[in-house]
């Protein structure tokens, strides 16, 4: 089995990569039937010289791969006939931007399987940046803040090495009393308290947060038990609330009177009430005046976030009384950062880490005749065909919908 690492060629550039060259060796040594191959590019965060360095063989053609690896979309034009893919298609949301490239893989028989999708018998993922993506959005959020106060600038974090040099920086800023909340905890809100405790600012519980002051920043980390309640009053739970998204209403205002600085870092679900509304925003009492979005839903549960930002120009201002971009500078704006591809900003540690998790799960399902599944529930096309999990998407390739 011959697998290929891929050039990635989607714009804006993304110097992420599946195997970095040690995980490469790892994989060779401990399956002899594998092979790998590299595609030669000069945007990688692992340089070509670094893969053949470890014995690894960099090519200018992958024809001779069967399972081709990739990060971001291929463009179509660089897709290759009748290969196993893997790459973040963007399309099992049924993402218009995307409906020709799902179609160009159905009519080239690739057979795709999609890093987002790639999960064990309990539908938990098992490859993802998320982590990286909130390491990477705490960092940008605290740079954020520093611009908005005025009180400290930080460098881009596209311009840190890694994890390390990042909390380096962190760690020579000083805070004023601010309270800090920060929702989420899956990989994306684990991976941005990971900074807030690597800066030793102190967590606190719910009810610290809502009703004592403090002389020092504090942070309070919160999960959709906590941000909703249900309408009839039932007590309810996180397990009832993913179950029954409907039957809740927001709960979350109680904290944007109290906080200074939002980091989002949660999943939000279809049917799910939104966090806080451009009404909410209005509110005299609406304190918040620095979000780092993380989860990025444009015109959605944070209403402050009503386009992405880029790793180029991260930060825009809010107006809550015109509904319109400002220059976040200005008193009434809220500064927001959106940036939708965060872990593209550490793209050595991310590639390390999500590398990690690809080798221990996915590349054994080559070997063991997929034993755990986890191939089959992620395949989304075979044969020219959307396999029966995806097959919701016919509608979506048809263009019905």
């Amino acid at each position: 089995m011959k697998f290929g690492i891929i050039r990635e060629r989607k714009n804006p550039p993304d110097r992420r990569v599946v195997l970095s060259p040690a995980i490469c060796q790892n994989v060779l040594k401990s399956f002899s039937g594998a092979e790998i191959s590299v595609e030669a590019s000069p945007i990688r965060v692992f340089t070509d010289v670094e893969y053949e360095e470890t014995g690894i063989p960099v090519s200018e053609s992958m024809e001779d791969c069967n399972v081709l690896l990739g990060v971001k979309e291929v463009p179509i034009d660089a897709l290759i006939p009748n290969k196993k893919y893997f790459f973040f298609s963007h399309t099992i949301k049924k993402q218009p931007y995307n409906r020709d490239l799902l179609r160009a893989i159905l009519e080239k028989n690739i057979e795709l399987y999609d890093h987002e999708v790639i999960t064990n018998s309990n539908g938990v993922r098992l490859v993802a940046f998320g982590r990286y993506a909130g390491i990477v959005g705490a960092y940008n959020g605290m740079r954020t803040y520093g611009h908005k106060s005025g009180l400290f600038q930080l460098p881009k974090a596209e311009e840190l090495t890694d994890q390390q040099a990042l909390i380096a920086e962190l760690r020579k800023v000083q805070l004023p009393n601010i309270k800090i909340l920060l929702t989420g905890r899956g990989r994306v809100g684990n991976g941005a308290r990971e900074m807030l405790d690597a800066m030793d600012i102190k967590k606190v519980t719910v009810a610290d947060y809502l009703s004592s002051n403090f002389d020092e920043p504090v942070y309070c980390q919160i999960d959709a038990s906590e941000y909703n309640k249900r309408k009839d009053g039932v007590r309810g739970n996180k397990a009832d609330f993913f179950a029954n998204p409907e039957e809740y209403k927001s709960n979350f205002y109680r904290f944007a009177q109290v906080t200074d600085f939002y980091i989002a870092g949660h999943f939000y679900g279809d049917g799910a009430p939104y966090l806080y509304t451009r009404e909410d925003a209005k509110k005299e009492d609406f304190k918040i005046k620095v979000v780092a979005d993380i989860s990025c839903d444009i015109d959605g549960p944070v209403a402050s976030t009503i386009r992405p930002s880029t790793i180029e120009d991260p930060i825009y201002g809010y107006d809550p009384l015109a509904e319109v971009e400002t220059d976040f500078l200005n008193p009434d704006a809220i500064a927001v950062m959106a940036v939708d591809n965060l872990p593209a900003e550490l793209p050595r540690d991310a590639s390390n880490g999500f590398g990690e998790a690809f080798s221990k799960y996915v590349i054994p399902a080559f070997f063991n005749g997929d034993s755990d599944g986890i191939l089959e529930r992620a395949r989304m096309t075979q044969n020219g065909k959307l396999t029966k999990r995806f097959a919701y998407l016919q509608d979506y390739v048809d263009g019905r919908e």
